[in-house]
């Protein structure tokens, strides 16, 4: 894949503390630092030298960083856009190319702090929440499903600002759904609760916009609905929950909620060998609303999904496609404030999905 000589080095040689470095502190040490579940650390020029190679070839297929997003349609803008530019990766390519030199210390930019608040992608929490029991996973045999629960304990109705669930052994789990269980639900809730919400490999928490949350009532149960792998050895895991609330009493101008739009009819997925099959599902707004994320979710054949508006016209409106879906990777991805697309009660959001079980897929199991 070819790609145009940067700016970064022009006329010199590229070098990791002069032009390396700046890109890894803006796109990569979020998770490429000491302490967390990334395989290396991407901080220093010795942590980085060994893996030189590796990060070429990584960065110029874009599966590094992870951002799977079509950027030929849709929203172009988002908070979290974490990708390459093609310049950024010329650079990279070059710095390779060039055996990787380390330049003048006194180049090098000053370093991230990652204290321990850090720990969590919402900052540091009001409250956390973990699952009553531990749970056990065998070491061999099939994917796991099943219920676990626990109770907040507030003292009063609080307004979340931000939250965020991390497994104990993320090794072993795909997602771990929460769902609100509250005590004076109405009528027609389901038994199992309503989706608060999830992690999925690859996701961090979600941070709201300001003035927008979602209310937690005291005397609300947690039950989490968890997908369990096998890796080969006997595992545990309990799974928390973080909160961010804001002040008490403040009460926020817009309200959040989490919309699962279900594709799968019956919750039952035939993919049959050799063939590509689409599935679609819709969601009617029943009130005037803003989009501000769009975050797929597939197991290991999925290849694709497109997020659509079907306007009150019946003209159709691409938000937002991923067409590298990546089965480690479930990545949130969350509009800019001034790109967050406004629809009037009425629009139908289509969800689109595409499952590729052949041989040209290269993450069919």
């Amino acid at each position: 894949m070819p790609f145009a000589a940067g700016a970064a080095g022009i006329g010199n040689v590229v070098t990791f503390t002069r032009d390396i470095a700046p890109i890894f502190q803006k796109n990569c040490q979020s998770c490429h630092h000491p302490g967390t579940s990334a395989p290396m650390s991407l901080v220093t020029y010795l942590d980085a030298r060994p893996w030189a190679k590796s990060i070429k070839q990584k960065v110029v297929t874009r599966d590094m960083p992870p951002w799977h997003l079509d950027k030929t349609v849709g929203i172009r803008q988002y908070k979290n856009d974490r990708s390459l530019s093609d310049q950024e990766i010329a650079t990279i390519v070059r710095w390779v190319d060039a055996g990787a030199p380390e330049g003048n210390p006194a180049d090098m930019p000053p370093p991230l702090s990652f204290s321990p608040d850090s720990e969590w992608y919402i900052g540091k929490p009001d409250l956390l929440v973990t699952t009553d029991n531990d749970f056990v996973m065998y070491a061999k045999g099939p994917d796991w499903w099943i219920d676990q629960f626990a109770d907040i304990k507030l003292d009063e109705d609080r307004w979340i600002k931000a939250m965020e669930i991390k497994p104990s052994n993320p090794r072993i789990v795909h997602h771990a759904v929460a769902n609100v269980i509250e005590p004076d639900a109405p009528p027609g809730t389901p038994p199992g609760g309503v989706q608060l919400h999830e992690y999925a490999v690859g996701k961090y928490g979600d941070i709201f916009a300001e003035n927008t949350g979602r209310l937690l009532k005291k005397g609300t149960r947690l039950r989490f609905d968890m997908h369990y792998f096998a890796v080969g050895s006997e595992q545990h895991n309990r799974t928390t929950i973080a909160f961010k609330f804001y002040p008490k009493g403040f009460v926020p101008k817009y309200q959040v909620r989490s919309v699962a739009i279900r594709n799968i009819p019956n919750d039952e997925l035939e993919i049959p060998p050799n063939s590509v099959v689409r599935t679609d599902g819709y969601y009617r707004l029943t009130r005037n609303a803003r989009i501000d994320a769009f975050q797929p979710h597939m197991h290991m054949r999925g290849r694709g999904m497109t997020l659509e508006a079907i306007n009150l016209d019946n003209t159709t409106t691409i938000l937002s496609s991923v067409d590298r879906f990546n089965f480690n990777w479930h990545v949130n991805y969350i509009y800019a404030d001034e790109e967050a697309p406004l629809l009037p009660a009425g629009t139908v959001l289509h969800m689109i999905a595409i499952h590729d079980n052949t041989a040209a897929d290269p993450r069919n199991p």
